[in-house]
C-alpha cells in the first residue's frame, strides 16, 4: 500500500514537469545507465537477476550472462559474506538491511562499498524481489583509513616523544641532586626540582591531548596542587579555554614561581592569606581577548623587589611571548598582582 502510493506520487511529479515521463523506458534506461551506483535485482535466494548499465561499469563487468543466477553474497568474502547473506535475509523479511565491506570487481579490482539491500514488493504486498545498490565509496574508505593509521602513528610517536621527554628530565633531576648536594644547596635544589616536577606535570596533561593544545583549567589546577595546604588558599575560576602546547607549558611555569614566590614572600606565606586565579574572555576592539589575573590578599606588606630572578624574567618575557600578549605585574599593598592579556587567534 505504502509502495503504491509512492510510486502515485512520483508519477504525479513526473507528470507535472512533463506527462510523456510518466511510464518513459528511455528515462528509465537513462537513469540506471547514468547512475554510478551498482544497481542490482535480486531472486528471493539472493541470486543476481538484473545490474544496471551504470552497475556493470563501476564493477568491471563485460558480459552480465556470466553472473547471472549466481549467489550474490559469494561475491563477499569473510564477514562481508555473512553480512551479504544477513542483508538477504532481512529485506526478504521486508526489511531494509545496510552495510559496508570490501568486494573486488569481475576484473579482481579491489573496491570497498556501501549496500543497502531492500525489498520489492508484488501487487499482493508480498516480497517478490530484492533491489540491492551499491555505492562505490573506495575514496572516501582509503581516506579515512589513512586518517587512522596517521591518528594512530601520530599517538605513537606522542607517547613516544613524551616517555623520552620525561626520562631526559629525570635524568637532569637526578644531574642536579647529585651536583648541588648538601644543605648549602638546598633551597635552589628545591626550586629547581619544583620546576623540573611542573614541566612534567604539564607534559602529561600535554600527551593526554596528543600535544595539539589542552585545556586551561587542568594545567592551572596541575601547577597549584603542590602548594594548596588546605582549603580556601587558593580561588580558581574561569570559562573553559584550550591553550596552544608550548602556552600550557609557559603558563605552568609562570604558576609554579608566582607560587613559590607566595609562598616564602607573599599571601601564602601567612595562614590567612589568599590567592585569586580568575580568567575571562570578553570582546575587545573587534576580538576575543583572554584576561588572566593572579591576585594575592591577606600577606604581608608587598615591596618591589630590588633585583628580578629566573622567575621574574619568566613572568614579564616568556609569558607574553607565547601568548602574544602584554603581561603587567604590580606590588600593590595589599598583594602581588600578575595580568596577562593576550588577544585569542
Amino acid at each position: 500500500m505504502g509502495e503504491n502510493l509512492l510510486l502515485d506520487a512520483m508519477n504525479r511529479e513526473l507528470a507535472a514537469a512533463n506527462p510523456a515521463l510518466v511510464g518513459n523506458g528511455d528515462l528509465l534506461r537513462g537513469i540506471l545507465s547514468g547512475c554510478g551506483d551498482c544497481i542490482k535485482i535480486l531472486d528471493l535466494d539472493g541470486r543476481l537477476q538484473f545490474m544496471s548499465d551504470g552497475g556493470k561499469r563501476v564493477m568491471e563487468v563485460d558480459d552480465f550472462s556470466v553472473l547471472k543466477g549466481c549467489p550474490w553474497p559469494d561475491f563477499w568474502a569473510g564477514e562481508g559474506n555473512t553480512q551479504a547473506t544477513d542483508a538477504v535475509a532481512t529485506a526478504k523479511a521486508g526489511r531494509i538491511a545496510r552495510f559496508q565491506n570490501a568486494a573486488n570487481t569481475a576484473k579482481g579490482t579491489p573496491r570497498y562499498w556501501d549496500v543497502q539491500v531492500s525489498p520489492i514488493f508484488a501487487p499482493d504486498g508480498e516480497v517478490s524481489h530484492l533491489l540491492s545498490i551499491s555505492r562505490d565509496i573506495t575514496e572516501e574508505w582509503r581516506a579515512a583509513q589513512t586518517r587512522k593509521e596517521n591518528m594512530e602513528r601520530h599517538k605513537f610517536l606522542t607517547e613516544e616523544l613524551t616517555h623520552r621527554v620525561k626520562n631526559t628530565l629525570a635524568t637532569v633531576l637526578g644531574i642536579a641532586q647529585q651536583t648541588f648536594k648538601g644543605d648549602a644547596h638546598r633551597a635552589p635544589r628545591e626550586v629547581f626540582t619544583a620546576r623540573i616536577k611542573t614541566l612534567s606535570d604539564a607534559y602529561n596533561i600535554l600527551a593526554e591531548d596528543s600535544w595539539t593544545s589542552t585545556a586551561m583549567r587542568p594545567v592551572i589546577e596541575s601547577a597549584l596542587l603542590p602548594y594548596r595546604m588546605g582549603s580556601g588558599r587558593f580561588t580558581v575560576s574561569g570559562p573553559d579555554h584550550t591553550l596552544l602546547p608550548k602556552q600550557a607549558l609557559t603558563l605552568a611555569l609562570a604558576l609554579n614561581e608566582l607560587a613559590t614566590n607566595a609562598m616564602k614572600y607573599g599571601a601564602l606565606s601567612t595562614p590567612d592569606g589568599e590567592v585569586n586565579v580568575v580568567w575571562t574572555i570578553e570582546p575587545s576592539d573587534g576580538v576575543s581577548l583572554l584576561q588572566f589575573e593572579w591576585r594575592e590578599s591577606g600577606g604581608p606588606t608587598v615591596a618591589t623587589p630590588t633585583r628580578f630572578s629566573f622567575g621574574s624574567r619568566l613572568i614579564k618575557t616568556l609569558l607574553p611571548a607565547d601568548f602574544g600578549g602584554a603581561v603587567d605585574v604590580r606590588y600593590e599593598t595589599e598583594g602581588l598582582v600578575c595580568l596577562l592579556r593576550a588577544p585569542l587567534q
